[in-house]
């Protein structure tokens, strides 16, 4: 792709559309979720009705209206609620994961799970039906009516009380065509996305594992070195008396203090952060980061990769007891290229293959600067990493236009639900 994608990210309703024939309110009807929707309790013995499949919460993707994996009912299934084909299915257990479906099969459910369908087909286009359910106000209505604390649930009188103002049939039948287009061209663009992970993975792997690193290296340098033999240090976090107490932490201040929860198999993940004084800081030994420093996780979740890098705001970072820090030191070998690398399927066995513990796995320093990395010629790191950018450049494209896609669904769900 050579051209920069159109951003939809900032997508907003536009106040003219009212005016299309389309979002004309004047013949929309108010009413209850409950007398347009039917919660459908039809039960069944799977086996005796001839059901090979079940769906259970976690076969639902959230944000998605397509029922990807299921059970083998032949494996064994307690579940007897029944749906059918057009049917949609909405999670009631934690709404707030937004888990609903186009139900495209018969299966038996669990009972989590609600099966709806319109009463009045004359009234309600069951193509509309998915779309009201994953409305932000629907959705608002039903986290605000769960009851529990671990595992809340919205009951259906709860979901039937929910009011909406319902459009005449012609425009029902005209939004449900549009918002289906968009999900079958979302529906393309996140498979694209699937299929690029993958190739980038294993391209990615064959270029580093494969490639005849010798043609373009000096006769005298060795192909593969360790990462301490190739001028990497592995720095782990300052673990003595210093180290900062429960009581210390706060949510803003000099020095950021990543946990493992920071470092995910994305990069580095900033939802909750924490961080200590700059006395606590300055007391502490190992650990601070340098821009160009790669983080790696050795507890818990091992392997997890991120970069610090110019993007990262914090000018002061620090890693607690459950990472470690990798700073190239070597002129031979570049860091982009050692991060792209410590990113691919074989770094990832070499992970699991070394990595020990039962309840945790874990990995110590001596075992990461033992881990083996190609070292070619600069220049064959150069070739090497423009065709892994080139792969990353299409991957971030892709993944823009289905994360815009979605921005737009739920825009176009929200205007008739609003």
């Amino acid at each position: 792709m050579t051209a920069t994608l159109p951003s939809l990210a900032s997508l907003k309703p536009n106040p003219a559309w009212a005016s299309l024939p389309l979002f004309d309110r004047s013949n929309w009807q108010r009413v209850r979720f409950g007398d347009v929707v039917e919660n459908c309790n039809e039960t069944c013995d799977p086996t005796e009705a001839g059901l090979e499949r079940f769906v259970a919460m976690e076969h639902l993707e959230p944000g998605s209206l397509h029922v990807r994996s299921w059970g083998n009912v032949a494996d064994g299934t307690t579940f007897t609620r029944r749906c059918r084909p057009g049917q949609v299915l909405f999670g009631k257990r934690r709404a707030y994961q937004r888990k609903v479906a186009l139900a495209e099969f018969e299966a038996v459910v669990s009972g989590d799970i609600y099966v709806l369908a319109p009463k009045d087909t004359e009234r309600l286009l069951p193509e509309l039906l998915p779309f009201l359910c994953l409305s932000e106000r629907f959705f608002q209505h039903a986290v605000g009516t769960s009851a529990g604390s671990l595992s809340p649930r919205t009951n259906w009188s709860s979901l039937a009380s929910f009011e909406f103002d319902l459009p005449p049939l012609d425009q029902q039948r005209r939004i449900a065509e549009i918002l289906w287009a968009v999900d079958e061209a979302l529906d393309k663009w996140s498979a694209c996305d699937v299929e690029l992970k993958s190739f980038y993975s294993v391209k990615g792997d064959s270029l580093f594992r494969a490639a005849d690193f010798s043609k373009s290296a000096k006769a005298t340098d060795p192909e593969w070195q360790t990462l301490s033999g190739a001028g990497v240090q592995v720095i782990d976090g300052d673990r003595g008396k210093n180290y900062p107490k429960d009581s210390e932490y706060t949510l803003s201040g000099h020095c950021l203090f990543l946990n493992a929860g920071n470092v995910t198999k994305a990069g580095f993940a900033f939802e909750e952060t924490k961080f200590i004084s700059r006395e606590r800081d300055e007391l502490l030994g190992k650990g601070k980061l340098r821009r160009g420093d790669i983080v790696l996780t050795t507890r818990g979740t091992v392997g997890n990769i991120a970069f610090y890098g110019d993007e990262i705001e914090w000018e002061h970072v620090r890693i607690n007891s459950g990472m470690v820090i990798l700073r190239n030191n070597s002129e031979r070998l570049s860091t982009e290229f050692l991060h792209q690398f410590l990113t691919t399927p074989f770094v990832a066995a070499q992970v699991k293959l070394l990595s020990y513990g039962s309840a945790q796995q874990q990995l110590t320093v001596g075992i990461i600067a033992g881990l083996r990395i190609p070292t070619p010629s600069l220049a064959e790191q150069e070739r090497i990493l423009a065709v892994m950018n080139g792969m990353n450049q299409c991957r971030r494209e892709v993944d823009h236009t289905a994360r815009s896609l979605r921005a737009l669904q739920s825009i176009l769900c929200n205007s008739f639900t609003n």
